[in-house]
């Protein structure tokens, strides 16, 4: 299946920044509207009543300098 990439945001913020806005994103998934916004870009999106959750928590080695990082990853995911 092809992927088209509709949206993206990534960008540092601090564990509080990173809260409020999981917060703000848990209220727009409850009420069914999304907003998806940044300097260069903005998109809505409809999630449906019932819709895939996944948690992801990986820890990945760079092969050149050893140097390990985190990705924790909250995905919701529905078919239309």
């Amino acid at each position: 299946m092809p992927e088209e990439q509709l949206f993206k945001l990534e960008e540092q913020r601090t564990r509080a920044e990173i809260s409020e806005a999981l917060r703000d994103a848990a209220e727009q998934v409850e009420s069914g509207s999304v907003q998806l916004k940044s300097e260069t870009e903005a998109r809505d999106v409809t999630v449906p009543e019932t819709a895939r959750f996944e948690i992801e928590l990986e820890r990945l080695t760079d092969s050149e300098t050893g140097e390990e990082r985190y990705e924790l990853e909250y995905e919701i995911r529905w078919t239309e």
